[in-house]
């Protein structure tokens, strides 16, 4: 193995440019004369060349000691090194130019060299002096790679991104990997090379590893397509192929990024969709230089809804939540990425009435985006009374106190399990859509309902639960093998929630496009396949049976409910019932008998309001 030594003086270098530079000079004089030079010819030219040789390296010496060319470290040279070579040879040629022109007119009537030698001699110096510190680089990092037998690897995406991929793996000497070929979606790219790197079409994956031997695969598209991607990731979990993703762009330092940063794919890349096309001039008409307030803005929703508002420059954001150490945390991670919004931060329970009012008389929000609720369904129902408390009766603090203060829009975030409830986290959701449904032509406020199902990575979803299982060794655990959900990406249930309540003329409950819904135990084991788990190997899956309350498949739309399309093809409206004023005061009397009523005739209240809650493996289920 080559031994490099880390500390070659710089004289040593010096000295290396300056033999580079005389063959250099050489090379031009040999080529001025074809090789051919005589006697006689090779006499005349040393008698002319002989007076300014010593012009010639004092010049070379001084100028690339001025730039500084010896004090790059030779082994890492890069373009900024290669400037400043062609910056000194060039400072030198101009010299001698200058030169030669004072000697022809001033002096003697010569050139200090011929015009075709100072050319050549630039041309030569330039390709010696440069080609010398590649050759010395490529010995340290042929020297300095790993000897282990080199991993091949595929990156998936011939773009920018895929370029910068294969520059960042070859760099990385630490690594035993070959590149041995692009995929890439766009199959007329099949056959071509980038950077002498073949591009394959992306279904070509199978025929390479049978014949070649693909080892890892790299995600190098920032926006793929989804369903290729799935296929792709199918593929090599079932080839035993690991498969790793570039990050962010907004990661990347200085336009590149690291090995190390190279993550594993997560199931939430395999469960997205195609980017939302928002009506961006509608909703920053409506929300630019307005007081906005977001309720449970630490949770998952609000947290998102805050970081889309921010960029439609609001007048004002407040951000109210119970929580005090996640609301922190998001003031600091606000207060540095969006440093030009003006936030307020308060700290309230949307069941303390007067708080609520004091900032609703305080701040005047015009537009109310309501995402506080309790949603776990197994706490909430053994809970009855606390999902009251705040789904209900904090919802309705909210739409009386955004009626009172003449709010321009109140929308209101509900969930899937609204419909036809089965638990009573549900059944409060569904009233508070109807308390604020009949409030809606009561006076200047809009209440806009918008429904929506799971969403991925939010705070208590299924997925990080699975996550930390698969880290705790297991089990995982699955309720019911045929349980089905409808997922949704943070940022995408949160862009159709501001799209929705721009649309919204008041009344309406919104729902989205989900998608198709997945099974959860589908879910659990392609999880443990990414982690490079084998299942029933290295961690086991079990059965634990339905929890209570909970649905084995979730609706967006109940039965006696259709919908009206409208312009955005991922939103629909849903046509309700119409409802009854007499529920007002049903809502009401729930709402007081939380204080002297048992569960059970707090949850037959519930039932009374909304009659398609029927439970489900539940204890309240006596009461249907």
């Amino acid at each position: 193995m080559i031994q490099i030594n880390n500390g070659t003086p710089r004289w040593i270098i010096i000295v290396i440019d300056f033999v580079l530079n005389t063959l250099a000079l050489l090379f031009a004089y040999l080529m001025r004369f074809d090789l051919k030079a005589n006697e006689e010819l090779f006499q005349r030219e040393w008698g002319l060349l002989s007076k300014s040789i010593v012009f010639y390296f004092l010049i070379k010496i001084l100028v690339f000691y001025l730039f500084g060319i010896h004090k790059g470290l030779v082994r890492f040279t890069s373009t900024e090194d290669l400037s400043r070579i062609f910056k000194a040879v060039f400072t030198c040629s101009v010299i001698y130019f200058c030169a030669g022109l004072f000697r022809f007119y001033y002096l003697d009537g010569f050139f200090l060299f011929p015009m075709s030698v100072l050319i050549m001699e630039f041309l030569a110096s330039f390709a010696f002096t440069v080609g010398s510190r590649f050759i010395v680089k490529l010995i340290y990092l042929e020297a300095t790679k790993s000897k282990e037998k080199k991993k091949n690897v595929l990156i998936y995406g011939a773009g920018v991104s895929g370029l910068l991929t294969k520059r960042t793996i070859e760099k990385d000497v630490l690594i035993s990997q070959k590149i041995i070929g692009f995929l890439d979606e766009n199959n007329k790219l099949e056959g071509n090379r980038l950077e002498g790197v073949r591009i394959y079409a992306s279904d070509k994956l199978e025929y390479l590893h049978k014949n070649v031997g693909v080892d890892n695969i790299i995600l190098a598209v920032q926006n793929p397509n989804i369903d290729l991607v799935n296929k792709l990731v199918e593929t090599c979990l079932n080839l035993n192929i690991s498969i790793k993703k570039v990050p962010r762009p907004k990661s990347w330092i200085n336009g590149e990024f690291s090995s190390k940063q190279l993550s594993e794919v997560r199931i939430e890349d395999l469960l997205g969709r195609k980017p939302i096309s928002l009506n961006q001039e509608q909703i920053s008409n409506d929300l630019n230089d307005q007081v906005i307030l977001v309720t449970g803005a630490a949770g998952s929703i609000g947290s998102g809804l805050v970081r889309q508002i921010a960029n439609y420059s609001p007048k004002k954001i407040i951000l109210l939540d119970q929580s005090e150490s996640p609301l922190y945390d998001l003031q600091q991670e606000l207060l540095t990425n969006f440093s030009d919004v003006n936030f307020e931060f308060v700290i309230g329970d949307i069941r303390n009435y007067e708080r609520l009012k004091r900032t609703f008389d305080y701040f005047k929000p015009q537009f109310v985006f309501h995402a506080a609720a309790y949603k776990h369904v197994p706490l909430m129902e053994n809970n009855p009374s606390e999902a009251i408390l705040t789904n209900v009766r904090g919802s309705k603090n909210l739409v009386d106190l955004a009626m009172e203060y003449e709010a321009k829009k109140f929308i209101m975030i509900s969930t899937d399990k609204a419909v036809n409830p089965t638990n009573v986290m549900g059944a409060s959701k569904r009233i508070a859509e109807i308390y604020s449904q009949i409030q809606n032509n009561k006076g200047k406020t809009k209440f806009v309902t918008t429904r929506f199902g799971n969403v991925l990575g939010s705070n208590g979803s299924v997925i990080p639960l699975f996550q930390r299982q698969i880290q705790q060794g297991g089990p995982v655990t699955v309720t019911d093998e045929r349980v089905t959900r409808f997922f949704m990406t943070i940022p995408e249930a949160c862009q159709l929630v501001l799209e929705a309540g721009s649309m919204g003329q008041g009344g309406e409950i919104f729902v989205f496009d989900m998608g198709k819904s997945v099974k959860i135990i589908d879910l659990a084991k392609k999880m443990i396949r990414l982690s490079g788990l084998e299942l029933g190997k290295d961690i086991e899956l079990k059965v634990i049976g339905l929890r209570p309350g909970e649905k084995l498949y979730e609706e967006v739309l109940a039965k006696e409910e259709n919908t009206v399309k409208t312009h955005h093809p991922q939103i629909l409206i849903a046509k309700t019932r119409t409802q009854d004023l007499s529920q007002l005061n049903e809502i009401s009397e729930l709402i007081q008998m939380f204080e002297d009523q048992k569960n059970i005739q707090l949850v037959k209240k519930m039932k009374k309001i909304v009659p398609e809650f029927i439970s489900n493996n539940s204890e309240f289920e006596m009461l249907d």
